[in-house]
């Protein structure tokens, strides 16, 4: 998620919050299980830019306490429930959390939006000595051929231009994005899901970038795409495998 309260702010999820909390994927049990042998306790797990908790209700199942934090309050509003599971808005840089308490700090595509700087900083302030900060993206959905070709050309072209800058940072996998800490290797990870169409829909209707070409250009290039795809879909109801490479950097402070 974006960051509120400071210089710059440009909220990109808010409005479409209850699309987020519906069609986002969910992420993999694996991935929180490599976290959860990682982190040198399971006693607190910050997830900063939570969205409406797909990572915090799963390390909510490995954890004594997770701590779901966002600058959107209505991403906060639909968090996912759980009950080691305290949503609260705050951005990445304010915590609002105790000195040298957490053992895993983990941002979920969220990373690329903060102030680096000032996360980092807040990491290093609240973790344990020897705890795990984890930064997980997830790029392009992958459906198979006569699909991808489509989704990439939306992804690219249609929608290009609409991209914050910062998208960069997820189309190389945060190869790019800056990482001060002693790197620990990790196996390759990926997400799945099965989806009809009406899945992907209500997914890209989810992109930063989806809403802002529907508020510059209206909804006819979205309706073109998916007429588009709804071709070679086949029946609406067909469920598809659909899946997402999943990159995590991990570093222990």
């Amino acid at each position: 998620m974006a960051q509120w309260g400071r210089p710059g702010f440009h909220d990109h999820f808010s409005q479409v919050a209850t699309g987020y909390a519906a069609h986002r994927p969910s992420y993999p049990a694996a991935v929180a299980d490599l976290l959860t042998e990682l982190a040198p306790r399971r006693d607190l797990a910050w997830d900063s830019g939570c969205g409406s908790g797909q990572l915090s209700v799963l390390l909510a199942d490995r954890f004594a306490r997770v701590i779901a934090t966002d600058a959107s309050a209505e991403q906060i509003a639909r968090g996912r429930p759980h009950p080691r599971v305290e949503y609260r808005r705050a951005p990445a840089e304010a915590s609002g959390l105790p000195d040298g308490v957490v053992d895993l700090a983990v941002a979920a595509q969220a990373a690329h939006w903060f102030d680096l700087p000032g996360y980092y900083a807040e990491v290093r302030r609240v973790a344990r000595p020897g705890a795990i900060i984890a930064l997980l993206t997830y790029g392009t959905v992958r459906v198979g051929a006569g699909i991808d070709p489509l989704l990439e050309r939306f992804y690219r072209g249609v929608l290009g231009k609409y991209w914050p800058p910062e998208r960069r940072y997820v189309d190389d996998g945060y190869r790019s994005l800056p990482f001060p800490f002693d790197e620990i290797p990790v196996p390759s990870l990926a997400m799945r899901e099965q989806w009809a169409l009406a899945a992907v829909f209500g997914y890209v209707d989810t992109w930063s970038a989806t809403w802002a070409l529907e508020r510059a250009e209206g909804r006819g290039p979205i309706d073109a795409f998916r007429r588009d795809l709804a071709r070679v879909w086949g029946p609406a109801e067909t469920v598809r495998s659909v899946h997402w490479d999943l990159t995590l950097r991990a570093g222990r402070l």
